[in-house]
Order: structure tokens, then sequence, then C-alpha cells
């Protein structure tokens, strides 16, 4: 990955629908050239999706929470597939520590969030962490700094 390929990524992460040609402007390339490259970076894994982010709260789910919960090895095989089918688990990762999974939530009231973690329990013991706010929201890694 070169100069280009940082500076192409950078302006995805900032506007995913960015249109080529404004990025062949940018790095001094054909539009043709640009496209090439954005298609060889995702043929790396790279480049992983494009999404785009949406105002939770303006959707009424007020309630953005983080969920300690203590499982044993032995409870991954049951216990990804059932985190994975619930669609308020925004994220979910494997850390260390006594609680060996950490699930980031959003719903519209701590009375759904009270009827999720009661069916989390069937697994272990729970720590619940309530956002109040987010001064840094969700973002990629600034690859002009590596």
């Amino acid at each position: 990955m070169d100069k280009i390929d940082e500076r192409i990524i950078q302006m995805l992460q900032q506007n995913a629908r960015i249109p080529v040609k404004e990025i062949a402007q940018e790095v001094f390339l054909s539009s043709p050239a640009v496209s090439a490259r954005i298609d060889k970076l995702a043929q790396d894994g790279l480049i992983k999706g494009y999404h785009m982010t949406i105002d939770r709260t303006k959707l009424g789910y007020d309630v953005t929470a983080f969920i300690s919960v203590e499982i044993t090895p032995n409870q991954k095989a049951e216990f990804y597939p059932f985190i994975q089918a619930c669609p308020n688990v925004l994220e979910c990762s494997c850390v260390t520590g006594q609680y060996s999974q950490l699930v980031k939530v959003a719903f519209r009231s701590t009375a759904e969030l009270e009827v999720f973690l009661g069916s989390l329990q069937q697994f272990g013991r729970t720590i619940t962490q309530i956002v109040f706010s987010t001064p840094v929201e969700p973002r990629d890694v600034d690859i002009s700094h590596r």
C-alpha cells in the first residue's frame, strides 16, 4: 500500500459515497486507475465494506449500554450464535479479564434492556454500563499516523 492508497482509504472513510472522479482528481490518477486500486484494496481485505452512520436516537433507540458477560470457553459455541441473532447487539468482542465478552447494545428503553439482560444471564454473570454520552463517536484508524 502506497501513499495514494492511503489517501484513497482516508477519503472513503470520510465519505464512502464520494465519487471516484473526485478521488481521482485528488490523487492525480484517472478514474479507472482509482477504481482498480479500490478493487485491489477490497480484494486484499483492507476494505471490508461501505457503511452509513445513523442517529439511533432519532429512531427511538435512546439507551446504549455496554454489557460485560462472564462465560466459559466451552459456552462460546452456544453463546456466539445467540448473540449474533440478537438485533439490538451492535457489537460483541471477546476480551481479557474476568468478563470474557463485551457486548454493545441499543434499546428503546431500560425495560427492553432489562429483558435482554435476563436472557443473557443464562450464560453467566453480567455487569452493565449505560452510556450517558459519547464524546468520541466510533471511527476508523487514522492511517496517516502509522
